[in-house]
């Protein structure tokens, strides 16, 4: 049996078959651009490489609420065209295969829960640092979530006292995690993109104080076995900061597991994270029908 993912990113699509052990047999990376030709592109892909059931992570906003009309939809996004457009409904009707959608935040979660940082927990929170900030969280195999998904790069934050940025969210400024700690801020901050700076840079202290405040809201409200980081902000080199402010947090309240054991980078090699949980949720729809 093969399963197929699509990872739908605002820039690019990837597409990528799997086995039963979800390992990658054949990948390809085609741009976003139209809804009409993305998609006409990825239906000939499986066309070509015929899977039983189809994952898609997909960037958003998106509904993945089933029992919504709006099922499927992409909402307000500000990529052009793309508002409305139904992925779900559009590949049952040309793959004629079941259709599993979730965010790319949520897909990556799932295949660290599957097999990667979180493989051998029952729950755990994953978040991605880079141009924004997405968080999901998996509880016994299941995300947690209800009305609609989780935004947890806009939860509240409470800036340094000593960090007068104005914050880069256009929405919340300097009171949400992503207008305060993902990569546009660290150049707005310095003039210089982030992965051009050296990590003894300060802004890196800067970076693992708001990210450790975010992994603490996480776990006190959570308290997953594991809180997982992936994208290309915060690297090994930021942990030991990133956990000293836990503790800072934490002010001995909770008995938590050593932070080296709780907070971990993603392990999947070739950022394949969400790939693998694509398969993961094709195999499960599969199973469900």
């Amino acid at each position: 049996m093969q399963y197929g993912s699509i990872e739908a990113g605002g820039t690019k699509f990837v597409l990528a078959v799997g086995d039963e052990s979800l390992h990658v047999l054949v990948k390809e990376q085609i741009p976003t651009t139209t809804p009409e030709e993305t998609l006409r592109r990825c239906t000939a892909f499986f066309k070509a490489h015929p899977v039983a059931a189809l994952g898609i992570g997909s960037f958003g906003p998106i509904d993945i609420v089933p029992q919504s009309p709006t099922y499927g939809q992409i909402l307000a996004t500000p990529k052009p065209g793309w508002q409305g457009t139904n992925m779900v409904a559009y590949f049952e009707k040309a793959l004629l295969v079941p259709v599993a959608l979730t965010t790319d935040v949520n897909a990556s979660a799932f295949g660290e829960y599957q097999a990667g940082a979180g493989k051998n927990d029952d729950s755990l929170v994953y978040f991605t640092i880079g141009t924004g900030i997405g968080g999901g969280a998996i509880q016994n195999g299941a995300f947690i979530g209800g009305s609609g998904h989780a935004e947890m790069g806009h939860a509240f934050a409470l800036p340094r006292a000593d960090d007068d940025f104005a914050g880069s969210c256009p929405f919340h400024g300097n009171h949400c995690f992503e207008g305060l700690a993902a990569g546009p801020s660290i150049q707005a901050r310095t003039g210089v993109p982030g992965q051009e700076l050296p990590r003894t840079a300060p802004v890196f202290d800067l970076i693992s104080y708001y990210v450790a405040q975010m992994l603490f809201d996480a776990y006190v409200n959570l308290r997953p076995s594991k809180l997982v980081v992936g994208g290309s902000v915060l690297s090994a080199a930021e942990l030991p900061k990133v956990s000293a402010y836990f503790e800072q947090f934490n002010h001995g309240y909770i008995a938590a597991p050593a932070l080296a054991d709780l907070i971990v980078l993603s392990q999947m090699p070739n950022n394949s994270s969400a790939t693998v949980g694509d398969f993961a949720l094709a195999k499960r729809a599969l199973d469900v029908g």
